[in-house]
């Protein structure tokens, strides 16, 4: 007890000769070089901290699918390996182990005919991933056309206009043609009969989305393989199917359960999802995997024996951090399948309230529903009202510290404006039901005035320079 109060008084007394310090600061620091000397540890961190708290609550942020909470146990195994690489596997075997154990139990969880015969990595996200994933379809469409002596130079990758930027990102980086199925007002996703539409001897791959970042929904990836079967019985055509389950990964699994979207369809060659959204981890920690040995080449393999003993490699990254894989095994451990299939429909219970309670607000309409998908779902404003928009609904969200997006969908329904609400674990029944009252409020005032809102004057949050 003494010693918990000494440890209370000590860390009073650092906080506030901190503060007290922070008034002998230079007058100016610079912010784009390298200041001449540097400052104590305490003042620096006192500048950042305070420079930081103008940024938004990541817990009232409705806009990012990446995990903003986990328990107290996690935060705490996370520091322990703060420091650790995952590349190194020589020096941190424990933690290695930990990656394999997480991937076996993915393979599992996906339904891989031999979970123990599926291959895979951790990355740092599902970007990496979709591109590892993206890279091997390629290299074996290449070597299929070389071996029938046909040309392969052209190779194309087919998916639906509302894919995550990271796989027009692949196209461009890997010199492959994107082959974009639009959207349509009653159609937000791939279908199996566009994608075939675009399928020629040249495509190596179809994506399917499990989870898609526009509006929460599946595409029907067995219904994209049956299509597929179909096209390979007229032509011969043999297209697999990369599954990009960045948010759904950790979804589908527990409220869809009965649904084959995974290593149950035989032309699932692939897939990816992100630790980090829906499985429950801080950023940042991906999954990707093979359906066996024989679908990742020994060609993309590789060995370094620089860190101490032979290491194998796979992702497109070197160094990586060992604190978030150990995260995703604290989840895995802690939750289980019941505890996953709790949380799910937790949060698709708290989705479904929020999405029925904006509905019966006369002034906006659902473009998508929670029930069934990602606790995910998108709005826009009825096309009798002009008077106001989304974007500027956003606007006035975030003035009570909601970060709400808003944006126009993809080509050919870029005429369709909405916004987008993504419940994570750490959003509560009580917080969905202060954000309706936000939300009544905010489109009673817009409805109360009497003449037109102006544009918007606000820029984009955030640019690269």
């Amino acid at each position: 007890m003494v010693q918990r109060i000494r440890s209370e008084f000590l860390h009073l007394n650092a906080h506030q000769s901190a503060h007290l310090a922070a008034t002998e600061l230079p007058a100016e620091i610079p912010r784009n070089r390298l200041p001449d000397q540097g400052l104590a540890a305490d003042l620096a961190y006192e500048l950042i901290h305070d420079h930081l708290m103008l940024d938004g609550n990541a817990r009232l942020n409705l806009a990012t699918f990446v995990g903003t909470w986990m328990e107290p146990q996690a935060r705490r195994l996370m520091e322990e390996c703060a420091e650790k690489n995952m590349i190194d596997k020589d020096e941190y075997p424990q933690t290695a182990e930990l990656e394999e154990r997480c991937l076996r139990m993915l393979a599992e969880l996906w339904h891989a005919p031999d979970p123990s015969a599926a291959v895979g990595t951790s990355t740092t996200g599902s970007s990496e991933g979709c591109m590892l994933g993206g890279l091997v379809m390629k290299w074996h469409w290449r070597q299929r056309q070389q071996a029938a002596g046909a040309d392969s130079s052209r190779p194309n990758l087919v998916m639906g206009a509302n894919t995550q930027i990271c796989w027009d990102k692949f196209c461009a980086y890997f010199d492959v043609e994107p082959r974009l199925v639009p959207l349509s007002h009653d159609r937000l996703h791939l279908s199996g009969e566009e994608a075939v539409k675009r399928c020629d001897a040249h495509t190596i791959g179809v994506v399917g989305i499990v989870g898609s970042t526009f509006d929460g929904s599946y595409e029907p990836i067995d219904g994209i393989q049956a299509a597929l079967d179909q096209l390979q019985q007229r032509s011969g055509l043999d297209i697999p199917i990369h599954v990009d389950a960045a948010s759904g990964g950790f979804v589908a699994p527990f409220n869809s359960p009965n649904w084959s979207w995974d290593f149950r369809l035989p032309r699932v060659v692939s897939i990816n999802s992100s630790g980090h959204k829906y499985g429950g981890v801080l950023p940042g920690v991906g999954w990707v995997l093979w359906r066996n040995q024989a679908q990742l080449p020994e060609e993309l393999r590789f060995n370094v024996n620089y860190l101490g003993g032979e290491l194998p490699t796979i992702g497109m990254n070197f160094s990586r951090p060992g604190a978030q894989v150990v995260g995703q095994y604290f989840n895995f451990l802690h939750l289980g399948r019941q505890g996953y299939t709790h949380r799910m429909a937790v949060l698709e219970a708290i989705a479904c309230h929020l999405a029925d309670g904006i509905a019966a607000l006369g002034p906006l309409r659902l473009v998508s529903h929670p029930l069934g998908q990602l606790p995910v779902f998108a709005v826009e404003r009825d096309p009798g009202i002009s008077h106001w928009d989304v974007f500027q609904l956003s606007d006035k969200l975030r003035e009570r510290g909601w970060l709400v997006p808003a944006y126009t969908l993809p080509a050919d329904c870029e005429d369709r404006a909405v916004l987008r609400f993504v419940v994570r674990a750490g959003f509560s029944r009580d917080m969905a039901d202060q954000l309706l009252e936000d939300i009544e409020r905010a489109v009673d005032w817009f409805q109360g005035l009497e003449a037109p809102m102006p544009q918007s004057l606000r820029g984009p949050g955030f640019a690269h320079l």
